[in-house]
């Protein structure tokens, strides 16, 4: 057993720990204050060739692995959460159903411009009736001639405002009272079709979060993602995929939580020592540090499980659920350790306070990761 990274995984992590720490950190203050989304970096990202990592080059992606897809997660999300949820949706909710479910003729036509960058990766799953239940979807696509004819709303939608398409789920028919689910790609400049982006949000401010509105929105039957009725089914998949996403998010808020609590705590002085000199403070340190390396190992084998063609469903949902309450529980310590000062936004960790929240409830909540984890061990 090697848990080494291999020469490539470790060249990426030290080339985003640097880019992470020269471009990303620096402006993240400012943009949580101004909600700017960060095109700029996206544009570099691009240059970098990493915003089709895992897809093939045979759609201008990187042909990199689930591991490296991890890492770079981590890293963005450790200087910026926002930037790091971008790049995890692009990725695992925007071009991974493609990926996994396309034609060929869909992969050319609709991942490569995800792989180049020319478009952004977006999932349109969640409604204002459909969370955790998204067996509840209440869009509908009617057939006509040649075409579907979609109504309905999406809720909660990263990345729509720069997409030029997603994939969304809607029902296609209803066989003996059950709704068939299925999954269409649909282009963000169809006639009918709506992005509102007025969303108020406690964290991730600089991330693009929309609703969706579909009004009479034609597209053709060819943009059917994968098999007619599969697509709850698909999403299912995706959402396995986008939890080691939201895994990796969580170790990158966390370390960076803990990197500032570190540096506060050597730098803080009371009662004639510094912080990091209080044996309390070092307890706190030490459970922050040993939580995290359990959460990014969790992320790891999952995404490992992954590559190698493996079940990883249960450690998927293990991962997301334990990395993003640490992510929260370290947070929340390294804003006490920085007492008032923690407090106030010129400290970044109250920043990463509020990013954390997110990750206990997005791509399923920390108790529907119960409720799945408890299925798959035979519960």
């Amino acid at each position: 057993m090697n848990f080494d990274l291999t020469e490539e995984q470790q060249m990426i992590r030290k080339m985003m720990r640097e880019f992470s720490t020269e471009e990303v950190a620096r402006g993240a203050v400012e943009r949580d204050r101004t909600k700017e989304f960060p095109v700029e970096i996206f544009e570099k990202l691009s240059e970098m060739g990493l915003m089709g990592l895992p897809f093939s080059e045979k759609y201008e992606g990187g042909g990199g692995d689930t591991i490296s897809f991890a890492i770079v997660t981590e890293e963005l999300s450790r200087a910026c959460a926002s930037t790091g949820i971008t790049y995890s949706a692009h990725i695992s909710l925007g071009g991974a159903p493609l990926n996994l479910f396309g034609t060929e003729e869909q992969k050319e036509k609709y991942l490569t411009p995800i792989c180049t960058g020319e478009s952004f990766g977006a999932f349109g799953l969640t409604e204002p009736n459909a969370g955790s239940d998204a067996g509840g979807t209440q869009t509908t696509a009617t057939e006509d001639g040649d075409d579907f004819i979609i109504n309905g709303s999406k809720v909660y939608i990263t990345n729509a405002s720069y997409a030029k398409h997603l994939a969304l789920t809607a029902i296609t028919g209803n066989e003996n009272g059950k709704k068939e689910i299925s999954a269409i790609i649909v282009p963000t400049d169809a006639e009918g079709f709506t992005v509102i982006d007025n969303y108020e949000k406690m964290g991730l401010n600089a991330s693009n979060t929309t609703e969706l509105v579909l009004d009479n929105v034609r597209v053709p039957k060819e943009n059917l993602l994968g098999v007619r009725g599969n697509g709850f089914k698909q999403f299912l998949v995706t959402l396995d995929g986008g939890r080691i996403g939201i895994g990796a998010m969580a170790v990158g808020i966390a370390q960076g939580a803990f990197d500032r609590a570190l540096k506060y705590s050597k730098e803080r002085k009371q009662f004639g020592k510094t912080l990091s000199e209080f044996q309390v403070t070092q307890f706190k340190l030490a459970d922050m540090a040993m939580k995290i390396e359990l959460a990014r190992n969790m992320v790891y084998k999952a995404a490992w499980l992954k590559d190698e063609g493996r079940a990883f469903s249960k450690e998927a949902a293990m991962c997301k659920l334990y990395a993003s309450e640490i992510a929260m529980e370290v947070a929340n310590e390294a804003v006490q350790i920085h007492g008032g000062y923690g407090y106030m936004k010129e400290y970044e960790v109250e920043r990463m306070m509020r990013d954390a929240k997110l990750l206990e409830i997005g791509e399923g909540t920390s108790e529907v990761q119960r409720m799945v984890i408890a299925k798959l061990i035979g519960c």
